[in-house]
């Protein structure tokens, strides 16, 4: 599971191996509205249920992160099933030690309270994480997948290493940023490759399986298997929320719409308007 050192990087490490072994051992900080609640529910304990809690978790990419790894490293030696949403991870782990392990926790607001460029750029990737999440847990709806926990989950998971990135190294992720506002043709792979050395993609995935994180969620979330329906619920909501992040009226958007409605079995105009109603 994460580590509890706190690590600013400013320049690329070496290797991917250098970089999963840095950011495993740091420290995950939360959004301050997710401690304050957590705080708050803890004086209510016996009255909480996992269902409020996975609300909770939920509502923040990187608590949720947290508490999957946390499950992770509980279900090694043990003969049981991956816990494949955060619901089934704190059923797995129990109400009280919940409380015990996830109480106090550290927030993104005070660790990136010196670089409020940084923490604007973190928020942003929040946001977008949020409304991919929402975008897939409508296509997965629409389409009665069974696993829509799980598709929604990795929609909300999916950038993590880049949330990560501004968390421990803000001037590097800062330069990305940079580099992409200045040319709109840059590939985000190629500016990673450029600035860090890796691919974020290729880090998120090492972490994971690090972590131990459930099988299913991180095939639902590597793009490489896009042929799989449940994987592009997540790529082309992942998708649709960055273009959006530029507004509706995004070049890009086309190409967007037609892909999904190939996904939801409906023509262009009824998807647009399901979009519109989703976001």
């Amino acid at each position: 599971m994460p580590g509890t050192a706190r690590l600013r990087i400013t320049r690329p490490l070496p290797t991917l191996d250098a970089w999963v072994n840095a950011f495993a051992s740091a420290e995950i900080p939360v959004l301050a509205e997710t401690a304050a609640e957590i705080n708050s529910l803890r004086e209510l304990e016996d009255d909480v249920d996992a269902h409020q809690l996975t609300g909770l978790v939920t509502s923040d990419p990187l608590m949720s992160l947290k508490v999957l790894a946390f499950a992770g490293e509980l279900r090694r030696g043990r003969l049981t099933n991956d816990t494949e949403t955060v619901t089934a991870a704190l059923v797995l782990m129990g109400i009280s030690p919940f409380f015990r392990n996830f109480s106090d926790q550290p927030t993104l607001e005070e660790r990136l309270a010196d670089n409020e460029e940084a923490l604007l750029g973190l928020s942003r990737v929040l946001q977008r994480a949020e409304r991919a999440s929402r975008f897939a847990l409508s296509f997965a709806a629409h389409r009665a997948d069974p696993d829509a926990a799980v598709i929604t989950g990795a929609a909300l998971l999916h950038d993590f290493a880049e949330m990560l990135l501004w968390v421990h190294a803000p001037d590097l992720a800062l330069e990305i940023a940079r580099r992409q506002e200045a040319d709109s043709t840059l590939r985000s792979a190629v500016a990673q490759r450029e600035v860090l050395g890796i691919e974020l993609h290729e880090l998120e995935q090492a972490l994971m399986r690090r972590w131990h994180l459930p099988a299913l969620l991180m095939r639902i979330t590597d793009d490489k298997h896009a042929r799989d329906n449940k994987v592009r619920c997540v790529y082309l909501a992942v998708r649709l929320a960055r273009h959006l992040a530029h507004g509706w009226d995004n070049a890009a958007l086309p190409d967007d719409l037609n892909d999904i409605a190939e996904l939801l079995n409906l023509n262009p105009a009824h998807t647009l308007k399901l979009l519109h109603e989703f976001d």
